[in-house]
């Protein structure tokens, strides 16, 4: 089927909306190159290396949701070695914590390498705010590298930390700077404001973040209509030689395919179904194809019916071929999990992690993982019992439990705690492993579980509490409508690279079935416009957990790309066979170039906009697919569609 797909627009395809891609606009201030998008200042660079990841304004309302600007007018002034950007936006959100501020901004770089932002706004009625302000992400590629902070008269010298820090780094800063790599330095400055930094790779950004106000001060803060707020940020880019650098041309795309990295492929399974009907026979056969390692299912020993749904996870996981996995939530004095312990002899599927958590909160507690280890060991079970974080990796990395008590250490990761365009989600997934690493430190190398692994957020645990009702016809904010797109299957691949080189013991993605799943409900009745789907199909996603569940207990080769923002890549072996997932994050072809060790019979398929309503309708048909490829010395060119995804396939040269 080598058309596009005739159900949907190819935006919806590629990642679940018609709307466009931002708009983007190469800008150089002297030295300093950057990228506008918006009113965002991204990947702002110097002789190459990117000195800041983003320079945004956020508008956070009491729940610490984001509030999106509408500009009511914007001008761009440029020439080939300065610019100018001023504008007018309004942040508007309805409901009881609903937010109406506009402010006039401006963004001005110079021909000396000088960036200059200012905002100066008000809020138009009362509302309560946790922040309203100018951020700077500050890559992560800065770890160890010395930075100098100033504020109230004084200079302290520091550095961005390696390992993830719980908490706040620098305070109070009114200056900030530190070296560049290929010499000079970058000092920022901030008025308006205090400003503080943290540690983003705590929510797996990529980044470090400077912003105000400080969490110390209580929050969230009234705003009376008519009170104001101005900030300013100047960037300063010094020693840097010459005062204009040439623009560079694109690089080429590119991946390169090295040895064994010494890890296994993890095992790799899937939650159950948030709806709670039972896979039917057909939905079993599907997903029997991924060759799962286990099937996640949360038991609230609260609930009513509890028993009756573990038997049916049980079951379900039995007719899967894999085992189980549960997540436990029980009273602050964890003395109900016994009535689990009493459960599990009846248990058909094998049990393989028991994660135990207060159901009053989102971290495991001593006293809940003691009593969950004395009721285990007391009816001679052999479970391993772990612990960890149910939100975000932050609440484990401030609140760590005893490792003595843990067989494991497990949390879960969602790309879109901070942003929710698609580059920011792209950006998250070198991130992931520092969390992998983080954890590690926290307990002493025990065995980490990562899962659940979604694209929104299961919990928010630092939201106010809301009367307020869904409205009919909109999504939970569980749900994101990249699911069913694309963008959704590329993202998954790099996330098994990125998780599974850092040596994690087991993942969980998504759900089986439906909005937050690998395969739509078959009685999906469309009730919401704005997630695009059809009854029944095979999201990109099922694929690309197909395509390394096919090579279950195999090896993880070493990868290289090119362009970690435009490309990713997973390298499997299992004995001679040999599979590349390539996939693209780009809204336009492009050609790649792979250097892949010496191959015989190669084979690729694309999943792309052509090729995604048979993927979708008969995914055994597609998968049955291929075309050969030549290689040339271990060499390979291949055409990459936008947001594809590509899998190759070959055998090991024997002598």
């Amino acid at each position: 089927m080598n058309r596009e797909s005739e159900s949907s627009s190819p935006n919806i395809l590629y990642y679940g909306t018609e709307a466009p891609l931002p708009e983007r606009k190469a800008l150089r201030a002297g030295p300093v190159s950057a990228v506008l998008e918006g009113a965002d200042l991204r990947y702002v660079a110097v002789n190459g290396e990117i000195v800041i990841l983003r320079l945004y304004a956020a508008v956070r309302d009491q729940s610490w949701g984001t509030i999106a600007p509408v500009f009511t007018s914007y001008e761009l002034a440029e020439d080939e070695t300065s610019f100018a950007l001023r504008f007018s936006a309004e942040h508007v959100s309805p409901g009881e914590q609903g937010v109406d501020f506009a402010w006039d901004g401006s963004i001005v770089g110079s021909t000396d390498g000088t960036i200059v932002c200012t905002m100066a706004g008000a809020a138009r009625s009362p509302f309560w705010r946790n922040r309203i302000g100018w951020c700077v992400l500050h890559p992560m590629e800065l770890a160890g590298r010395p930075v100098e902070i100033h504020g109230g008269g004084q200079r302290a010298a520091s550095a961005f930390p390696e390992r993830i820090a719980p908490h706040q780094l620098f305070f109070d800063i009114e200056a900030m700077e530190h070296g560049l790599s290929a010499g000079g330095s970058l000092r920022l400055e901030f008025s308006g404001d205090l400003f503080e930094t943290e540690d983003q790779r705590n929510w797996t950004d990529a980044s470090y973040k400077t912003y105000s106000t400080p969490l110390r001060i209580p929050y969230p803060v009234a705003l009376a209509a008519g009170d104001r707020v101005w900030q300013s940020i100047t960037v300063t880019v010094t020693g840097t030689g010459s005062p204009t650098i040439p623009v560079p041309t694109a690089a080429e795309l590119a991946v390169w395919v090295g040895d064994d990295i010494g890890h296994a492929l993890p095992p790799i399974g899937v939650s159950g179904s948030s709806h709670g009907n039972a896979l039917s026979d057909a939905e079993i056969d599907r997903f029997r194809q991924l060759h799962l390692g286990h099937l996640h299912h949360v038991v609230d020993l609260a609930a009513a019916d509890w028993q009756g749904r573990l038997d049916q996870a049980s079951e379900e996981a039995t007719a899967l071929g894999c085992a189980l996995e549960l997540e436990v939530l029980t009273n602050d004095d964890g003395q109900d999990f016994s009535e689990l312990v009493a459960a599990v002899p009846a248990v058909e599927a094998p049990i393989t992690r028991v994660t135990v958590f207060p159901r009053s909160g989102v971290v495991s507690t001593n006293e809940v993982l003691t009593a969950a280890r004395n009721g285990r060991d007391q009816a001679e079970l052999s479970f391993p019992i772990g612990g960890g974080s149910r939100a975000y990796f932050t609440q484990l990395n401030r609140g760590a439990p005893s490792a003595a008590l843990l067989d494991y250490v497990a949390y879960p990761i969602n790309p879109q705690v901070h942003a929710f365009d698609n580059a920011s989600i792209v950006e998250t997934l070198a991130a992931q492993a520092e969390t992998v690493h983080a954890a590690n430190a926290l307990t002493g190398n025990l065995p980490v579980a990562v899962g659940p692994i979604t694209l929104r957020p299961r919990i928010n645990p630092d939201a106010v509490p809301s009367g307020e009702t869904r409205p009919l016809g909109s999504l939970p904010d569980t749900v994101d409508v990249r699911q069913p797109s694309l963008f959704a299957a590329g993202w998954t691949v790099g996330s098994i690279r990125h998780l599974a080189s850092a040596g994690v013991a087991t993942l969980t993605f998504f759900e089986t079935i439906g909005w937050r799943g690998l395969v739509e409900r078959s009685d999906h009745e469309l009730r919401v416009p704005a997630f695009h789907s059809r009854p029944g199909i095979a999201f990109p996603v099922y694929h690309a957990l197909a395509d390394v569940g096919e090579f279950a207990g195999g090896r993880l080769l070493s990868v290289e790309v090119s362009d970690r923002l435009a490309i990713e890549a997973l390298a499997l072996l299992m004995g001679d066979r040999f599979r590349l997932i390539v996939v693209s994050f780009q809204d336009e072809s492009a050609d790649v170039r792979l250097t892949l060790p010496p191959l015989t019979n190669l084979r690729s398929r694309s999943l792309d906009a052509t090729t995604y309503d048979l993927a979708a309708d008969d995914p055994a048909t597609f998968r049955a697919q291929g075309e050969p490829l030549e290689s040339d010395g271990g060499t390979v060119t291949i055409s990459l569609r936008p947001f594809a995804v590509v899998t190759i396939d070959g055998h090991l040269e024997t002598d």
